[in-house]
C-alpha cells in the first residue's frame, strides 16, 4: 500500500541487515534451521501468513527469508540493498501484488522470472467493497467507504486473502506447484505438505463454522478494515472505524458515527490490533461502555510467543469473536 509516495529502497549500508523471522527469530536464518547456502530451495516473503505457507510446505530443506521485522508495519516495508539482493537471488518471491509496494517494485526489476504473485492464483476481492455484487450494504457501511478511500491504495485488490482459509488453501497448492517446478526433486514432499496444510486449514474453517453460526450479534466493530474477507466468509457485517489504513487517525465526525452505530445496535466490543494504537478504542469504549479486545489480522509481524503460528492466532480470533458476539 501506498503512504503518500512510493517507498524506495534505501542504500546499501555497511552492516549485514539481520533478517528477522515472524517468530521473533533473528538471522537469515529462516528456513527452520536452515540457511539460503545449505537450502535446497529459498523462499522470500513479505508479510508472516505467506511465510508460514511457506515454511510448512517447504520444511526443513527451505530457506524462508522474511523482509518484514517484528513491530514494523508491512505496508510501509522500505527495502535495504541487502534485502534486495535477496531478492533478487532468491528461487521464489511468494508476495501479494499491491500489499507492500516496495516489493512489487524489486520484484519487477529484480524477480520477475522467479516470483509468485497470489493475485494471479486466488480472487482477490475489489479494494472497494461497493464493487462487489453479492453483498448489500447498508447506511452503516458507507462510513466504511469513505474511510477507505483515505486510507492506503490497495491497488485494485484487498489483499488480505489469507483471513479466509479456502482462499489459503489454494495459495498453498499453488505455492507447492511452483516450488516443484523450481526444485522437482522435492515436488512429492512439497504437495504432500501442501495437502496436510490444506487440511488443516479446512479443519479451522470448520471450527470458525460451527462457533459463528449461531451468535446474538453479527456486527464486528474493527479498527481497520482488513477483515473482510473474514466477515464476510462468515456472514458477519464489518464496521471499520478508520479505513484500511491502520496509520490514519479518523476525524472527531468519523468516531461519533461508529460510536451511534455502537450504541444503537447494543454493540459490546470494540476490536484493536497488535500494531494499532487503542487510543481510538478506549475513546468509543468510554461512549459506550464497550469493551476493548484484540482481533488480529496477522498482516504485521510481531514478537510471538513459542508455538505461536497461523491455526494458533486465527483459532485466538475466534474466540475472541464468539465471545464478544455472543456466540453459541
Amino acid at each position: 500500500m501506498r503512504t503518500g509516495t512510493i517507498v524506495r529502497a534505501a542504500a546499501l549500508g555497511t552492516t549485514a541487515l539481520m533478517l528477522i523471522t515472524g517468530c521473533g527469530n533473528g538471522g537469515t536464518d529462516t528456513g527452520g534451521g536452515t540457511s539460503p547456502a545449505d537450502a535446497d530451495l529459498t523462499v522470500v516473503t513479505g508479510v508472516y501468513p505467506l511465510e508460514w505457507l511457506a515454511r510448512e510446505i517447504g520444511g526443513d530443506t527451505t530457506a524462508v527469508v522474511q523482509l518484514t521485522e517484528p513491530g514494523a508495519e508491512p505496508h510501509d516495508l522500505e527495502l535495504t540493498g541487502r534485502q534486495i539482493a535477496e531478492v533478487d537471488e532468491a528461487d521464489l518471491v511468494f508476495y501479494v501484488e499491491g500489499l507492500q509496494p516496495a516489493v512489487d517494485e524489486a520484484v519487477a526489476q529484480q524477480a520477475s522470472d522467479s516470483a509468485l504473485n497470489v493475485a494471479d492464483v486466488v480472487h482477490l476481492r475489489p479494494a472497494d467493497p461497493g464493487a462487489e455484487d453479492d453483498h448489500d450494504h447498508d447506511h452503516d457501511h458507507d462510513h466504511e467507504h469513505e474511510h477507505e478511500e483515505e486510507g492506503h491504495d490497495h491497488g485494485d485488490h484487498d489483499p488480505h486473502f489469507w483471513l479466509d482459509v479456502e482462499l489459503m488453501s489454494e495459495a498453498a497448492e499453488a505455492l507447492a506447484d511452483r516450488m516443484a517446478e523450481a526444485h522437482p526433486e522435492g515436488a512429492s514432499t512439497y504437495r504432500q505438505e501442501a495437502e496436510r496444510v490444506t487440511g488443516e486449514l479446512t479443519d479451522l474453517g470448520e471450527e470458525y463454522e460451527r462457533a459463528l453460526s449461531s451468535c446474538e450479534h453479527r456486527e464486528v466493530v474493527v479498527g481497520h478494515t482488513a477483515f473482510t474477507y473474514l466477515t464476510d466468509r462468515y456472514d458477519l457485517e464489518q464496521i471499520g472505524v478508520s479505513g484500511v489504513d491502520p496509520d490514519t487517525e479518523p476525524s472527531p465526525s468519523q468516531i461519533a458515527a461508529i460510536t451511534d452505530v455502537v450504541k444503537e445496535r447494543d454493540i459490546t466490543t470494540i476490536f484493536t490490533e497488535p500494531l494499532m494504537p487503542e487510543a481510538t478504542a478506549d475513546t468509543i469504549a468510554a461512549e459506550t461502555g464497550a469493551e476493548v479486545k484484540v482481533l488480529d489480522p496477522l498482516e504485521g509481524v510481531t514478537e510471538r510467543s513459542p508455538g505461536d503460528d497461523y491455526p494458533s492466532i486465527m483459532r485466538g480470533n475466534l474466540e475472541a469473536l464468539s465471545s464478544a458476539l455472543v456466540c453459541s
